[in-house]
């Protein structure tokens, strides 16, 4: 496939690094000498400019692309270049900057397809370290969803439970397990909880504590047993 990022920045360098090391063709725009510079020394195809004009992302190719990813820290040339995009039939994808802006976007960008907030990705990332190897935040679904990967313990509470017995709080649901070693995928009610199993689940923000006790347990041996344990 072929796309076209806006933005020779950490953002936009890093994600054209990952299309291009799964085989892509990656176009950079970017305005600044110094940007263009060292992604071209990264073997980069680089058309210096700004983005938010139509002679510079026809330039980069953007009649024939995929998809266009406005990833600059300027708000008004991503909003711009996904609007160029979005004439010439390429999937669009636009960096904000400060998330409460998001649902904004989302209602007046119409045309935009995908928006993203990279600071909120960071977030996640710092929040996986401190949570610590048991429970790996993927993702956050709004202000109070998040989905969440926990693993199956030496302390857990449901550990020999098949999934049907697992029984987690309201605002919480599963979406996907996986067995230790393997991906996960739709769960089947009969599966065993196993040491090292992974469950893959939705929850509201005010029941993720009970939710890792009732799956993961607690070192400190303060485990909430689940619904219906011992």
């Amino acid at each position: 496939m072929r796309f076209v990022i806006i933005g020779g920045g950490r953002v936009g360098l890093r994600t054209a690094r990952v299309l291009r090391e799964e085989g892509h063709e990656v176009t950079l725009v970017e305005r600044d000498d110094r940007k263009a510079s060292r992604a071209r020394e990264q073997g980069f195809t680089v058309v210096e400019g700004d983005g938010s004009r139509e002679d510079v992302l026809e330039e980069a190719g953007v009649v024939d692309a995929d998809a266009v990813g406005a990833l600059t820290g300027d708000l008004n040339v991503n909003f711009a270049a996904c609007m160029i995009g979005k004439h010439h039939g390429a999937r669009t994808i636009m960096r904000i900057d400060e998330d409460y802006r998001e649902n904004i976007y989302r209602k007046y960008a119409k045309d935009v397809d995908e928006i993203v907030y990279p600071e909120r990705l960071g977030a996640i990332g710092a929040k996986n370290a401190l949570l610590g190897g048991d429970i790996r935040a993927i993702a956050d679904i709004a202000q109070n969803l998040q989905i969440v990967e926990l693993s199956i313990t030496t302390e857990s509470p449901v550990k020999g439970y098949t999934i049907s017995e697992l029984q987690l709080p309201a605002d919480a649901t599963v979406l996907a397990f996986g067995k230790e070693g393997s991906p996960v995928t739709i769960p089947d009610p009969d599966e065993s909880l196993e040491l090292g199993d992974r469950l893959v689940v939705l929850a509201d923000f005010d029941v993720l504590g009970d939710v890792r006790q009732i799956v993961v347990g607690d070192a400190g041996g303060r485990a909430k047993t689940a619904p219906g344990g011992v």
